[in-house]
C-alpha cells in the first residue's frame, strides 16, 4: 500500500486501545508525516476485520499538540533525572518518615500488562505495602470476587467462538450494542445465520441493544437478584438441572436453593418486585430452562452495584446448576471495560492481589511470591482500594500517590471528594501522556508517558486472548514507557537488583515465568498460567500471535475454554454455589432525591474523552452532556425537551441537555460518564455519583445514586462556531466541542452582556489582527443577535444567542468551514442559519463511521424507496462499519 506520493507506508499489526473486546489493528504507517491509516486486522480472532467508530477513528488521535511531551516539576519543565530524582526521593522520605502505606499508586486498564507488572512489584513485593489499585476497581472488581467465590480462581470459562455455537444469549446490564459494538456485530450474524437464536436483553433501559431482542427485561434497577434466584428455583420445579453435574462437580447446592426458595415465592411476586411483566418473566425463565446452550454476558450494569458480587453468582449459580459451564455455546462470560483490565487482574492490579492471580487471602502465595522476587520487604495485606484510598488521601493518611494513565478526578464517585483529596495531597505525581486533564492540574510531577501508537507490549482481552500492542512511531518528545518510568524510580529508591529491565520483553518473561512457579498443571494449582513464554525471545516476542491463556506444557497452543472436565480451583477442586440473599441499595430515594441516576457509555466516546474527543467525527453523535429523562417525570418536573437541565445528589451537582425518551424508565435519569472541566464546565457526572461501595468487592455503585432534577433558569442559549480555538470569560454552561477545521462552543446563561455587540466582538477578535468582514443581525425586543465574520472569503466565526432553546442546527453551519470559498447564497443565508434552498443539509450526524446525518438518511429513503438498513447500507455506507447506528437507521425508516 502506498501513500498519495507513492511512499511505501509500513504496516503494523497491533491492538485497538479501547474496550475489552480486544481487536486487532492494520496499521499503515507514514512516519515522517506522522500520519496512520487504520483498518481492521482480518486475521485477528477477536474481531476479524470490524472495527468500531471509536477504532476506525483511531488515526485521527495521534495529534500532538494535546500531548504531555516533557517532564515537569510545580509547573517548570525539567529533565528526566530531575523528575525521577524528585519521585524517589519524596516517596522514600515519605516512607521513612510514615511508613509504607503512606504512598499508594493507582493505575489503569489502558496500562500494558508489562507496565503493570513492574508497578506492582515495586509497591507490594519491596515498598512492603498493598496500596496500588486500580480504575479497573470502578468496572471489573465484581466480577472478579464472582468468579473467585464460584470457580476458586479470576476465571472467564469460555470465549467468543460460543457466539455462533449459543442457542441463547442473555445480555445483562450490557449495552453491547453501543460498549462492545464489535462483539454485538458478530452476535447479529450468528443471529441472522441462525434465526432460532433467542436474544434477551435485561436492562432498565431500552438501548440500542434491543433491537437485536427477541424479548427485553426492562428491569427495576438493583433487582438482579431476585430474578436470578427466581430463575434458578423455577429451574428446579422445572426439573430442567443436571444433577450429576451438581453432586459430582459442585458443592453448597442445598443452602443456595433454599435461599433462592425463599426469595422467589412465585414468578408473579418476582415480576412485581422487579417490574416486569409476568408473562415476559415466565418466557424468560421457560426459554433459558429449554435451552441447553445458554451465554449470560453481563458488564457494568450487574457490577457497578452494592451488591455487584451477589449479583454475579446469581447468574453464575443457574450455569452451574444447568452444568453449563465450560462447554461449547454456554456459560457465564464477563464482558471487559478496558483494553487491559484483564491484564491488570493478571498481575495483580487491584489492591488484595499480588501477581499472577495470587493474593493476599493466602499465605503460602504471599511467601511464594515473595521468594519468587527474592524480597523480605513483601506486604502482607491489601492496600486501599480505589474508593477508600482516595478517602485516605483526603484524611491525610496517605501522603504522596502515583496515579498512571487515569483521570479520578472525573471518573469516580463523589470525584469533587477525590479533587479535594489530591487537592490536600502532600505529592502528587501524574504519569499521562495528555497534558491537560483534570487530574493533571493537581500534579505536583509530570511525567510524560507513551501513547497508544508508540507503546510496546501485551494486552489481555475479555476471553483470555494475550496480544501484542505494537509501536507504530518512535516517542513523541521526551515521552518514556510506563513500565521504564517505573524501573528508574525503583532503582532510585534502592532496589536496582530487582528492576534490570531494559526491554518489555524481559518483564513479559519473568511474568510467565512466576505464573508457572510452583505451579503443577496436572495438579490444577493455580489457572493462570503462561510459562511457555518464561523464556520467550525478543523475534517470538516481536511476532507473538493472539493466544487464549493458559499457554504451558500441556496447552503450548492455549485453550479455549477452561472447566469442561468439571473440576475448578477451589481446595475441594468443586465449584462453589453461593447462597444468595437479595439486597436493596444502601441509598433509596427520598423526599429530597427522588429519582435514581444511572450511569454509562455512549457510542462514540470512551472515558473521560482524552483520547476520542481530539477525532472531530467522533463528536458529532451526541456532542455535549445529556439526561434522558421519561417524558412523564419531565413533565412533573417542568422540563422541556433540549433545554438544560441542573441535576444534584447529596455528593455534588451537574448540567445536561434534557432529551426526553420513553425508553428510561419512570423515575430514573440516565447521564453518560464521559465528560470533564476541559469539555464541559458543569459536565462531571462523577461529581454527584454514590460512593457506597459493594462489601465484597469494594466496587462502587454507578448506577443507582438518588438525585433531584430542575430546570436551570437560562437567561439566554447560545453557540459559537469559530475556524480557531477561542478563550474568553466562561459562562455559567459551555461545551467545548473539536469539529472538522473548527470548534464549537454551546453556552448558555444567567446574566446577560450589556450589548452583544461588544461581547462578541471582545470574544471572536482575538485569535487574528486581520480586518475581517461582518454580518450582524439584531432584534432587542426579541433578545437575539446573529453575527458572523468573514476573511479571506471563509468563514471564520459565527454567533448566534437567543432567550430560548430556538436556534438553527449546527450541521449545514459547521459543513461551511471545510469550504475553501463560500458562495455567494451560503453568505446570504449564513445568518438565517439554515441552507439556501436546493443545497443538502445532512442534520445530525447518526453514523460516525461514514459522517451520515440524519436528513441524508431520510432524502436517501424517500427519494430511493429503501426499504431496510441493508438498502440504506448499500446506498450510502451507513451502518456497513461497526453497526453501532443500526437501531437509529431502522427508527428513521
Amino acid at each position: 500500500m502506498s501513500s498519495d506520493n507513492d511512499i511505501e507506508l509500513k504496516v503494523v499489526h497491533t491492538t485497538c486501545p479501547y474496550c475489552g473486546v480486544g481487536c486487532g489493528i492494520t496499521a499503515h504507517v507514514d512516519q515522517e508525516q506522522h500520519r496512520l491509516q487504520i483498518q481492521g486486522d482480518h486475521c485477528h480472532p477477536a474481531n476479524f476485520g470490524r472495527l468500531c467508530s471509536k477504532g476506525s477513528s483511531l488515526a485521527d488521535t495521534i495529534e500532538l499538540k494535546s500531548r504531555l511531551l516533557e517532564p515537569t516539576v510545580y509547573g517548570r519543565e525539567c529533565s528526566w533525572s530531575e523528575a525521577l530524582d524528585m519521585v524517589a526521593d519524596s516517596f522514600t522520605s515519605t516512607i521513612k518518615q510514615y511508613g509504607p502505606d503512606a504512598v499508594a499508586i493507582y493505575g489503569s486498564g489502558q496500562l500494558l500488562t508489562e507496565d503493570y507488572y513492574v508497578a506492582n512489584k515495586l509497591m507490594k513485593g519491596f515498598i512492603g505495602s498493598g496500596n496500588m489499585d486500580t480504575n479497573s476497581r470502578l468496572c471489573m472488581s465484581s466480577v472478579v470476587a464472582g468468579y473467585k467465590r464460584a470457580f476458586g480462581a479470576d476465571t472467564v470459562p469460555g470465549c467468543y467462538d460460543d457466539y455462533e455455537q449459543a442457542e441463547m444469549i442473555v445480555l445483562i446490564g450490557s449495552n453491547t450494542a453501543w460498549c462492545h459494538p464489535v462483539s454485538f456485530q458478530r452476535i447479529r450474524a450468528a443471529k441472522e445465520n441462525n434465526p432460532d437464536l433467542k436474544i434477551v436483553v435485561i436492562d432498565p433501559r431500552r438501548t440500542a441493544s434491543c433491537e437485536l431482542a427477541d424479548l427485553h427485561l426492562p428491569i427495576a434497577i438493583g433487582s438482579d437478584t431476585i430474578l436470578f434466584n427466581s430463575l434458578l428455583n423455577y429451574l428446579n420445579q422445572q426439573d430442567a438441572l443436571d444433577q450429576q453435574y451438581i453432586r459430582q462437580h459442585t458443592e453448597g447446592w442445598a443452602e443456595t436453593l433454599i435461599s433462592a426458595q425463599t426469595s422467589s415465592s412465585d414468578s408473579a411476586r418476582v415480576a412485581e418486585h422487579c417490574r416486569l411483566r409476568p408473562q415476559d418473566v415466565e418466557l424468560f425463565f421457560n426459554w433459558f430452562a429449554s435451552h441447553k446452550k445458554v451465554m449470560s454476558l453481563f458488564s457494568q450494569g450487574i457490577n457497578q452495584s452494592s451488591s455487584g458480587t451477589d449479583k454475579v453468582n446469581s447468574i453464575i449459580n443457574c450455569h452451574l446448576a444447568t452444568g453449563s459451564i465450560g462447554k461449547p455455546g454456554m456459560g457465564p462470560f464477563s464482558l471487559t471495560g478496558q483494553p487491559n483490565a484483564m491484564g491488570g487482574r493478571e498481575v495483580g492490579g487491584l489492591a488484595h492481589q499480588l501477581a499472577a492471580h495470587m493474593d493476599f487471602s493466602n499465605s503460602k502465595d504471599i511467601e511464594r511470591v515473595a521468594r519468587f522476587w527474592n524480597t523480605h520487604t513483601i506486604a502482607r495485606k491489601p492496600g486501599y482500594a480505589a474508593v477508600d484510598l482516595f478517602n485516605a488521601i483526603h484524611d491525610g493518611k496517605v501522603k504522596a500517590i502515583w496515579i498512571m494513565g487515569t483521570n479520578p478526578v472525573v471518573s469516580l464517585p463523589n470525584a469533587d471528594k477525590v479533587k479535594q483529596a489530591l487537592q490536600r495531597c502532600d505529592f502528587v505525581v501524574v504519569s499521562d501522556c495528555i497534558s491537560e486533564t483534570d487530574t493533571t492540574a493537581l500534579a505536583h510531577v509530570k511525567l510524560p508517558a507513551l501513547g497508544w501508537s508508540e507503546k510496546d507490549g501485551t494486552v489481555t482481552n475479555s476471553e483470555r486472548r494475550i496480544s501484542r500492542q505494537r509501536a507504530l512511531f518512535e516517542p513523541a518528545g521526551s515521552a518514556k514507557p510506563d513500565w521504564w518510568i517505573v524501573t528508574q524510580v525503583a532503582r532510585r529508591m534502592g532496589y536496582e537488583h530487582a528492576f534490570h529491565y531494559t526491554r518489555s520483553v524481559e518483564i513479559f518473561r519473568e511474568h510467565a515465568a512466576l505464573s508457572g512457579y510452583e505451579n503443577n498443571p496436572q495438579q490444577q494449582v493455580r489457572d493462570f498460567d503462561i510459562s511457555a513464554f518464561a523464556e520467550i525471545s525478543q523475534h517470538d516476542y516481536d511476532h507473538l500471535q493472539p493466544t487464549q491463556w493458559p499457554v504451558n506444557h500441556e496447552y503450548p497452543e492455549g485453550l479455549q475454554r477452561l472447566f469442561a472436565d468439571g473440576h475448578f480451583f477451589t481446595p475441594s477442586g468443586k465449584a462453589q454455589f453461593i447462597a444468595i440473599t437479595p439486597r436493596r441499595p444502601v441509598n433509596l430515594p427520598n423526599q429530597d432525591y427522588p429519582l435514581i441516576l444511572n450511569t454509562g457509555r455512549i457510542r462514540d466516546q470512551w472515558h473521560t474523552m482524552t483520547r476520542t474527543a481530539l477525532a472531530a467525527n467522533l463528536n458529532q453523535h451526541k456532542p455535549e452532556p445529556f439526561v434522558e429523562i421519561h417524558p412523564l417525570d419531565a413533565q412533573q418536573y417542568q422540563l422541556m425537551h433540549n433545554t438544560l437541565a441542573l441535576i444534584e445528589s447529596t455528593w455534588g451537582k451537574m448540567m445536561a441537555r434534557v432529551q426526553l425518551t420513553d425508553t428510561q424508565q419512570q423515575g430514573t435519569l440516565f447521564v453518560p460518564m464521559h465528560w470533564t472541566e476541559q469539555y464541559a464546565s458543569h459536565g462531571r457526572i462523577g461529581a454527584l455519583v454514590n460512593p457506597v461501595v459493594d462489601p465484597i468487592s469494594n466496587q462502587p455503585e454507578s448506577k443507582h445514586t438518588p438525585v433531584r432534577i430542575k430546570t436551570y433558569p437560562a437567561a439566554w442559549y447560545g453557540f459559537i462556531l469559530s475556524r480557531h480555538p477561542l478563550k474568553f470569560k466562561q459562562p455559567e454552561y459551555l461545551i467545548k466541542v473539536t469539529g472538522e477545521q473548527f470548534y464549537r462552543y454551546e453556552m448558555a446563561g444567567e446574566e446577560v452582556p450589556e450589548t452583544w455587540q461588544a461581547w462578541t466582538r471582545h470574544v471572536l477578535c482575538n485569535t487574528h489582527h486581520e480586518t475581517p468582514q461582518w454580518q450582524e443581525y439584531i432584534d432587542p425586543s426579541m433578545g437575539t443577535y446573529r453575527a458572523a465574520r468573514i476573511l479571506d472569503n471563509q468563514l471564520e466565526s459565527i454567533f448566534f444567542v437567543a432567550p430560548t432553546i430556538d436556534l438553527p442546527e449546527r450541521s449545514w453551519l459547521t459543513g461551511l468551514f471545510v469550504k475553501p470559498v463560500l458562495k455567494k447564497d451560503e453568505r446570504l443565508a449564513l445568518l438565517i442559519g439554515k441552507p439556501p434552498l436546493g443545497t443538502q443539509d445532512i442534520g445530525p450526524i447518526v453514523c460516525s463511521c461514514f459522517n451520515v446525518g440524519e436528513k441524508t438518511i431520510q432524502a436517501a429513503i424517500k427519494e430511493k424507496e429503501l426499504k431496510s438498513h441493508q438498502e440504506i447500507g448499500l446506498c450510502l455506507k451507513a451502518g456497513t462499519n461497526c453497526g453501532s447506528c443500526i437501531p437509529e437507521i431502522k427508527a428513521l425508516l
